[in-house]
């Protein structure tokens, strides 16, 4: 009987508000909305969060984790460090991490729960008469601002009071209320577009850490596959400077051998003898760098088990010269300028500086507010009582205006000019940007192409020298040269042998750079990441 009562009576306030909370209600976001209020910009799909790729079927299984050799494609490296890198699990977490603040932004619209419970007590003595009155009191609401600007809520309380008068009577009364009560914003704090801007900016920032992770994941694979590269290189150096040793050492046995028998003077010995041993040192220099690699790489792909840096890799990928036509240095500048990350990055805080400016624009707005409150009270000797006799035609009405503006505004209007500054700023470093952009690009085809020239260049020097060291030989032998002009020779053929695998290595990684500099790389090896989507910029200075 009691909670219909106090539904009537709540119905019968509630009428003179629903036009007037219409207006504010009707622009409401829900947090889980896929509307964007602000500049055009596209939100990535959350399940993109997971950089992905399809793993490539290895000719030859790895073994289990921790056990055996590491026996890896560069394609199978790549997808150890997706799912293994410390430095991106890092990464992931910072991109996590960024959208906790959509929540917490979105949470100023949640509704706002209220209550309390207190015991009152007071004496008035006014000559003659005293007046006592105690007793508890008890209060619940319920409020929520609104995107609008509008806050409203509802109130409802009850109190006991035990009144004591002359004589020493004492009497209870009970006293209930419910109120509705709304404030709408009408200057300063108007409308979605200033309420949302937190939340919009909010979303950007998601968008940012999910590019940051891109270029995290692009320089990431860039790095492994250089790696990779890197160590190949360094295990056929170990094998040409082995095989020159070997030679060395036959030539020195040779000299030796023609010394006995007095077909060499003894001075032929020294150069013999001083080839085999830089040949040594060479040899450890060599295992030295190929130690050093190795650690770098299983840092990088950080394969599962025990015994990490004791595991022996095994490259099931060897370099070799790839038959590639690029496109147009134009076509890869204008990829870029799509891609990149960074550049994408900077469009993004540009449309976050723009929100700003709205945030600040209203800063500069006097504060002006429509209130309104509406209640209806009950009294009597009881709960049920005070409860039933708010249906009586007593009510009470509070219509208002509030007003505030600091004298000056010069804190407001500070901050408004540092966000336009802020804003003309990001403008000109993204044109600063794309010209940086471009340069990397085109740079890193020039590298491309000298990087292929050198390929044919150094295959080219191999064979003269493979030439020049069967001709000393043959004329060491019919005592036509020395056993020095012999070791130079051969030092001259393993140079070159290393450097014609070094040039198919920069080749190699020159086409990754070249792809990691104009954001393609994770297209180009099949890997699904999020801030594939490029970003429109505003034109605006």
């Amino acid at each position: 009987m009691r909670i219909t009562q106090l539904r009537s009576a709540g119905k019968a306030l509630l009428t003179p508000f629903l036009a007037f909370l219409c207006c504010s209600c009707a622009a409401t976001n829900a947090p889980n909305s896929e509307d964007y209020i602000g500049p055009q910009i596209s939100e990535p799909n959350r399940t993109t969060e997971t950089v992905q790729a399809p793993a490539p079927q290895p000719a030859t299984p790895n073994p289990p984790a921790g056990q055996g050799p590491l026996q890896v494609t560069v394609g199978q490296a790549t997808l150890l460090a997706l799912e293994n890198n410390r430095s991106l699990v890092v990464e992931r977490l910072n991109a996590q991490i960024t959208r906790t603040f959509v929540d917490e932004q979105w949470a100023v619209f949640d509704p706002t729960l209220t209550g309390q419970l207190a015991y009152a007590q007071n004496k008035v003595e006014a000559g003659p008469i005293t007046s006592e009155n105690s007793g508890p009191s008890a209060s619940v609401g319920v409020q929520e601002f609104l995107p609008s600007g509008t806050a409203v809520g509802v109130t409802g309380s009850t109190s006991l009071a035990a009144q004591a008068g002359i004589g020493g009577l004492t009497e209870d009364e009970y006293a209930s209320r419910i109120a509705f009560n709304a404030t709408q914003a009408l200057l300063r704090g108007l409308g979605p577009a200033v309420n949302l801007a937190s939340v919009n900016q909010a979303k950007i920032d998601v968008q940012i850490s999910q590019y940051e992770l891109r270029g995290f994941v692009q320089t990431l694979i860039a790095q492994v596959e250089e790696t990779y590269w890197d160590y190949a290189l360094a295990e056929r150096q170990i094998e040409i400077v082995i095989q020159s040793l070997d030679v060395a050492q036959k030539q020195l046995e040779e000299v030796r051998e023609r010394i006995r028998v007095g077909s060499l003077a003894l001075t032929e010995l020294s150069a013999a003898e001083a080839e085999v041993a830089l040949r040594r040192e060479d040899l450890i220099n060599a295992r030295s760098d190929l130690a050093k690699t190795k650690l770098s790489l299983l840092r990088l792909v950080n394969p599962p088990g025990s015994g990490l840096w004791d595991r022996q890799i095994v490259l099931a990928s060897l370099p070799a010269n790839p038959s590639i036509t690029l496109d147009s240095v134009e076509s890869h500048v204008a990829l870029a300028m799509q891609m990149r990350p960074d550049l994408n990055q900077a469009k993004l805080l540009l449309q976050r500086g723009e929100l700003e400016i709205v945030k600040t624009r209203n800063g500069l707005l006097p504060r002006l507010d429509l209130f309104v409150t509406l209640g209806k009270s009950g009294y009597a000797d009881s709960f049920g009582g005070s409860l039933r006799n708010l249906d009586q035609d007593s009510y009470d009405a509070l219509v208002g205006l509030n007003f505030e503006y600091p004298a000056g505004n010069r804190a407001a209007e500070a901050r408004h000019l540092r966000a336009v500054l802020s804003r003309r700023q990001a403008h000109e470093a993204i044109g600063n940007l794309s010209q940086l952009v471009e340069v990397d690009v085109r740079t890193a085809y020039l590298e491309i192409a000298r990087s292929q020239e050198q390929v044919t260049a150094t295959a080219a020097t191999r064979k003269l020298q493979e030439e020049k060291l069967r001709s000393e030989n043959e004329k060491f032998r019919l005592g036509k040269s020395t056993s020095l002009l012999v070791a130079q020779a051969q030092r001259d053929l393993a140079s070159s042998q290393i450097a014609e695998v070094q040039a198919v290595v920069n080749y190699l990684k020159s086409l990754v750079e070249m792809y990691r500099q104009e954001g393609s790389l994770l297209e180009r090896r099949g890997i699904a990441g999020p801030g594939r989507e490029p970003v429109k910029s505003s034109d605006t200075p």
